[in-house]
């Protein structure tokens, strides 16, 4: 089913915290901070919230503690998805269909861990012999590296994939990050730097590996008739999808039963993702694509018919997906340079872009941002526009 609320609702707030590798803080007061941002930002006080929204891999605060805590007044709709990557921009979706039904009329959004510091993402993993744990862990498939390096390996083998190809998206990132205050990466990055970086588990060198990060990250969705008379220019919510393909497994860690491991469930978003925006990639003006690891970013490219299947690797080469290329990505760093905040800093870096608030590595004429979130059976994404 198509998401149909093209335009109806808009983004008029963003917040975030510093990113770091020890905060010295509980994960709520990160979410608070990230709240209270975002609110301010929207011109807005706290008692004009009604609804609050996140997603946790259980590494995170309530969104009912998280309200509680910075005094919102009625909180009709508190709502905790558990969700990786793939819930990213599944909440903000979310948080336009809780104002159409009436659930609520103003909504923050977060999500906020101490990813490096605190409870690292893919630890605490159960590995007794049941479940779908015990068909991976005897074969190595425990954390998201050597689970994902298998993705990636397929894809080496069925299209010629190239160490090059990786690279590209590695140094673009970092190049973008360079320009970003906020990055927690901003060291320049070489070929040479690339391909001497420590291997991690093939094909994945340590530079193909996104970030462990402490921080959090909100925004605030409202009608666009309400967002209109705020202070900030209103970014509209074009589109969006959420879901994956057949088979998705028994938890978010399984991908045994998938059925093409040179594909994730890009594959399956991109018409309904289009058909709720009414256009098509070539109108994308900038994009900001979920990078958990260099490799999601050529599944999303071919999945989203940016290129055809097993041509993502030829793609982002020759400056295609840089500053001032055909396609700009990540132009924040992304989760490989700026921070990994389980894919919600793509969302605020693309409100900056549509807002013409990103400085020296702002896309001239940026109109319209695509976000993506999810990088194996399941995934969502979204595009905005000023």
């Amino acid at each position: 089913m198509t998401w149909a609320l093209r335009d109806k609702y808009a983004i008029a707030g963003i917040g975030n915290t510093d990113y770091t590798k020890n905060s010295g803080r509980t994960v709520r007061s990160l979410a608070s901070e990230a709240c209270l941002r975002a609110i301010a930002d929207a011109g807005l006080e706290v008692d004009d919230v009604d609804g609050i929204v996140s997603f946790n891999f259980n590494d995170s605060a309530p969104a009912i503690g998280v309200a509680s805590e910075i005094g919102v007044p009625a909180a009709g709709y508190a709502v905790d998805y558990l969700a990786g990557g793939n819930g990213a921009n599944l909440i903000t979706l979310a948080a336009t269909a809780a104002i159409e039904a009436g659930l609520a009329k103003t909504v923050v959004c977060y999500r906020a861990m101490n990813g490096r510091s605190g409870f690292r993402l893919g630890g605490g993993r159960d590995m007794s012999a049941y479940g779908i744990t015990q068909w991976t862990a005897p074969f190595g498939w425990i954390t998201y590296p050597q689970a994902m390096a298998m993705w990636a390996r397929r894809h080496i083998v069925q299209y010629g994939t190239t160490p090059e190809q990786f690279a590209e998206i590695a140094m673009t990132c970092r190049e973008n990050a360079m320009l970003n205050e906020r990055a927690m990466q901003r060291g320049p990055m070489t070929l040479d730097d690339y391909m001497h970086s420590k291997p991690i588990v093939d094909p994945f060198r340590k530079f193909d590996i996104c970030l462990e990060s402490d921080g959090a990250c909100a925004v605030v969705i409202t009608s666009a008739e309400r967002a209109k008379d705020m202070p900030q220019k209103p970014v509209y919510i074009m589109g969006g999808a959420y879901g994956g393909g057949p088979t998705q497994g028994d938890d978010f860690f399984d991908a045994i039963r998938w059925p093409d491991h040179a594909h994730n469930a890009f594959k399956y978003l991109g018409d309904d993702l289009w058909k709720s925006a009414g256009i098509t990639p070539k109108d994308v003006d900038v994009a900001q694509i979920y990078d958990c690891f260099t490799y999601s970013v050529l599944m999303a490219l071919e999945g989203l018919g940016f290129c055809e299947e097993g041509e993502g690797g030829p793609f982002v080469m020759d400056g295609r997906i840089r500053r001032d290329g055909e396609l700009p990505i990540n132009t924040a760093g992304g989760l490989l340079s700026e921070a990994y905040i389980h894919g919600f800093n793509h969302v605020l870096e693309a409100v900056e872009q549509l807002r013409g608030h990103s400085g020296e590595r702002q896309i001239k004429d940026a109109k319209i941002c695509l976000t993506t979130a999810g990088a194996m059976t399941c995934a969502s994404a979204m595009i905005l526009r000023n």
